[in-house]
């Protein structure tokens, strides 16, 4: 599938289902920008470094140490002492380096990242996001350096599904879920749709097996079509 950079309107891609996660990853890679620092937070964020131009000047940071990460390593490539964050295998770019963990949380504090995409429990419809406790009795926190990377990168984006198993909206008016940033998040990229969230509400910008008509229908957070929302 070919996915093509949105328009001033916004886009409705009725002919084909929900996105799939290799799907989102690809339309992630897409948006970022050329030359930019980024750093992919661990499960789904992870497979965006598979779909990125090598040629785009993108250079992957990884909380454990390193930049110039390359896509996941495979069979022979496998180096069990180069992983990212997540532990998952990598490879190396030229030029790629080495450092410290203090250092590296010192670049994500510090205001060096372009870019950090991450995932989420729930977003709300002013950027809000929850990404390292359910609350639940039992669950296991898993901040890791989310907290660093939503207060640190210039941009927040968000990988998600955009429902629960239970059909319940992840994309919210105001988060239930305990806080990681408040009105950090950038834009949001589900299997049904991605959005801008703007100071002055939630912009669908293009949309997936669905229409912007019926998505509006199942949110309680207002959503707009790009060339109907203000200064678009």
């Amino acid at each position: 599938m070919t996915l093509t950079a949105p328009s001033a309107r916004t886009a409705e891609h009725l002919g084909r289902g929900p996105l799939s996660r290799d799907e989102m990853a690809r339309t992630v890679a897409r948006d970022i920008p050329r030359g930019s620092y980024v750093n992919l937070g661990i499960g789904q964020p992870t497979k965006v470094a598979d779909y990125l131009d090598l040629g785009s000047g993108v250079v992957l940071h990884t909380e454990n140490g390193m930049l110039g990460m390359g896509p996941q390593a495979h069979g022979d490539e496998i180096d069990p002492d180069l992983t990212n964050a997540g532990k998952i295998p990598v490879t190396e770019l030229p030029g790629a380096s080495y450092f410290h963990h203090a250092d590296s949380f010192a670049m994500m504090r510090g205001g060096h990242l372009d870019v950090c995409v991450l995932g989420a429990f729930q977003v709300s419809g002013r950027g809000d996001l929850a990404n390292w406790h359910t609350g639940e009795p039992g669950a296991i926190p898993a901040v890791g350096g989310a907290m660093d990377l939503a207060i640190g990168a210039k941009s927040v984006y968000v990988m998600m599904s955009l429902f629960t198993r239970d059909g319940a909206a992840k994309l919210v008016p105001a988060c239930t879920y305990p806080l990681t940033g408040v009105a950090c998040v950038d834009r949001v990229y589900t299997e049904q749709a991605t959005f801008l969230i703007r100071p002055d509400g939630v912009v669908v910008l293009e949309t997936f097996g669905t229409t912007v008509a019926d998505l509006a229908a199942r949110l309680e957070v207002p959503v707009r079509r790009l060339e109907d929302a203000a200064g678009a």
